[in-house]
């Protein structure tokens, strides 16, 4: 399913952007890495950069908002986004199973309106109910997004709470009965993982996963650019080759050379 041409079905992770203390440095460097066109937007949107690639819509890049009070800024980070057929009623479903509403459901002009939240483990996701714009209008090709991954410090109760709140399945994927995933109508979008393997002190989040052709040549691209690498290239059973990496201003991400098409 490269080029999306209906709307996500609701629980689909559906779109990620990138917020960066310097955005026309995100946008430079994920031109280069990608192969993504975009630039500041419109200042009523907050100057919010809609990247393209092939001309469809694949991810956003925004500038660090000053938070009220004297709290610090968040880090760069990347956030992942779920589509939602009723925002209200998700936001509702989000606070009665535990989670954090930090940003209310607002309009974004026509296309949209969307909320921020954080689960009870505390990683935080998006929710977006479509209006004229359903969302990345590419997937699961080099340059797309092609995965969203939660880590978390209960894997079952998060489980529990992404059923209740947006509709997800916790359970195995095919062909993979270790791997648990996070299913919409039967198909794999997501996966659950446990902190086992993190780094003291990193906290629950999900994991915003780009498709590459090649994921050592990548590497080296992004170190040249600047980038670090967490987790080298290595390989992954029936997957593909996969690195967890820092953009430039320190915001986290994986890349992956599938061995084949991913499910559509």
């Amino acid at each position: 399913m490269p080029e999306v041409t209906t709307p996500y079905a609701p629980g689909t992770p559906c779109w990620v952007d990138l917020m960066v203390p310097d955005q026309q440095a995100a946008l430079d460097f994920y031109r280069d890495l990608f192969g993504w066109q975009g630039e500041v937007g419109p200042e009523e949107f907050g100057g919010y950069s809609m990247c393209a690639l092939r001309g469809k819509p694949v991810a956003g890049i925004m500038k660090t908002m000053a938070p009220e009070g004297a709290a610090p800024p968040p880090p760069p980070h990347w956030s992942t986004y779920f589509s939602s057929a009723d925002a209200d009623a998700t936001q509702s479903a989000i606070s009665a199973n535990g989670g954090s509403v930090v940003s209310p459901a607002m309009e974004v002009g026509t296309i949209g309106r969307m909320l921020i939240a954080t689960d009870p483990q505390g990683a935080f996701f998006g929710v977006w109910q479509p209006l004229d714009f359903p969302g990345a209008g590419i997937v699961n090709e080099p340059g797309a997004l092609v995965w969203n991954q939660l880590t978390t410090t209960d894997p079952k109760a998060a489980g529990t709470f992404y059923r209740a709140a947006l509709g997800l399945e916790a359970g195995p994927v095919s062909g993979m009965p270790e791997f648990t995933g996070f299913h919409v109508g039967g198909r794999a979008v997501g996966s659950v993982h446990g902190m086992e393997n993190m780094p003291e002190g990193v906290p629950p989040h999900w994991l915003v996963n780009f498709a590459v052709d090649d994921t050592d040549s990548t590497v080296d691209a992004l170190v040249r650019a600047g980038g670090s690498v967490l987790v080298p290239p290595f390989d992954m059973e029936k997957i593909g080759r996969m690195a967890i990496v820092q953009d430039p201003q320190g915001a986290t991400f994986a890349i992956i050379a599938l061995n084949g098409t991913p499910e559509s």
